[in-house]
């Protein structure tokens, strides 16, 4: 899919207190593996989209994103808020705890419908165990299950072409970095 982006600029928000920059190729690998915040956790990891509202006021939603090729990529029905708050204004983020870590992903969400880009986002959820897979035209997805409130299928696959990422540290050494893309 080759959306992976490279960073720009490094800033070492936690330098005032002598605290280390944040290596992002640690934090990139961590979540190329599914890091979870807790070795023990029952559940992996939970990541959460924020949107923007009609009125500027943010909507935060839970959702099942993937880390492929260096962001993350989500899927929604275009009747959702969080569809229609993209189709409006692309700019979103995403949260997410991983292990010794915790991240915020800047950027613009962008609807996806190359049918090989699809279809690898598909295999990625089937991979974690939600049977996803294209649907007839290549451009969305389908599956036999989804989050109610998705409607029904095909469904829309977004990736966020990431603007910053901003990672704290919660083991040591400690550290507070923001990454522009």
């Amino acid at each position: 899919m080759g959306t992976t982006q490279q960073v720009r600029e490094t800033i070492n928000l936690g330098q005032t207190d002598d605290l280390p920059p944040v290596d992002w190729a640690a934090i990139v690998e961590k979540l190329e593996a599914g890091s979870a915040p807790s070795p023990d956790s029952p559940n992996p990891r939970s990541t959460w989209l924020t949107t923007i509202n009609e009125d500027g006021s943010p909507h935060v939603t839970a959702v099942g994103a993937l880390w492929i090729d260096g962001t993350f990529w989500f899927q929604t029905g275009d009747g959702t808020r969080k569809g229609r708050n993209v189709a409006r204004d692309p700019r979103c983020a995403v949260a997410v705890s991983i292990r010794d870590a915790d991240v915020v992903i800047e950027g613009d969400a962008v609807r996806v419908t190359e049918p090989g880009a699809v279809a690898r986002a598909a295999k990625g959820w089937a991979d974690q165990g939600w049977p996803a897979e294209p649907d007839a035209s290549g451009s969305g997805i389908t599956a036999p299950f989804n989050a109610p409130s998705q409607g029904p299928p095909p469904w829309g696959v977004y990736r966020i072409d990431l603007r910053s990422v901003s990672v704290v540290l919660s083991a040591e050494p400690g550290g507070l970095t923001r990454f522009r893309f």
